[in-house]
């Protein structure tokens, strides 16, 4: 009976800690990623279901790159079409990437988000450093998905295929300034399911969880890391999403 109880008790207290680190982080709880947007590759920013304007905050995109079916490099832009900015280019793009550099942001005791450090806020109940990552993959390669340059967060599938179904096993591997991450939070459906509890990579940086969607699946992994100032902040936060979707049956 002892024994049932401490489990039971850990238990919770891991449910606890979970949710806890789920909500911290108001001012950096958005993402990116890519998705289809009437047969453009467009780039999104918001949490879960609500898309917000990705178009104005275009300034914070620090890099694109695309990738053809080999990973070699071809030359794309992010151009604003209408409400989203969507991918541009001449030649056939497999992968697109963006990394976007959300800048400072303390959060002060009366619940208010600030563009600032916490040398501005001294009384700040939680000052960080944001960035952001987004990797799209329309299919997989007989090569292993490359690491991309500026990107310090990223989620590579282990395997060199997609699941085809939904409910099928992936596994996804966390690699932090070019390592195998431990202790990396995952949400598995980001778009549908932003508040879930996060799982957590390995000491090898995988993780493994049944595909949600048969459809538009966005895995997101954060990373909280130690700030290289910190006076100004408790810890630089890196959110990257893994996008990718899974075929419906033929009409």
């Amino acid at each position: 009976m002892r024994s049932r109880l401490t489990r039971k008790k850990k238990l919770l207290i891991i449910s606890v800690a979970g949710a806890i680190c789920a909500i911290s982080s108001g001012a950096s709880a958005h993402s990116i990623w890519f998705a289809e947007r009437a047969g453009h590759t467009a780039l999104i920013y918001g949490v879960g279901a609500d898309d917000l304007d990705a178009v104005k905050r275009l300034d914070k995109i620090e890099q694109v790159a695309g990738y053809d079916d080999a990973w070699q490099p071809v030359d794309i832009t992010i151009e604003p079409n209408g409400v989203v900015p969507v991918v541009d280019s001449d030649e056939p793009v497999n992968m697109v990437a963006a990394t976007m550099d959300y800048g400072s942001w303390a959060k002060t005791p009366d619940g208010k988000w600030h563009t600032a450090s916490r040398l501005e806020h001294p009384d700040a109940v939680v000052a960080e450093h944001n960035w952001k990552y987004a990797v799209h993959i329309k299919k997989l390669g007989a090569k292993p998905v490359p690491l991309i340059p500026g990107h310090t967060l990223q989620l590579v599938p282990v395997a060199n295929v997609f699941p085809q179904s939904m409910g099928n096993p992936i596994v996804l591997r966390a690699i932090y300034e070019g390592k195998p991450q431990e202790g990396v939070e995952i949400l598995t459906d980001y778009v549908n399911d932003p508040d879930q509890l996060p799982l957590v990579t390995g000491s090898d940086g995988t993780i493994t969880f049944p595909v949600r969607n048969q459809g538009l699946n966005v895995v997101t992994a954060i990373y909280r890391a130690e700030p290289d100032n910190p006076a100004a902040f408790d810890h630089i936060e890196h959110r990257a999403t893994l996008s990718f979707v899974l075929p419906h049956k033929p009409e």
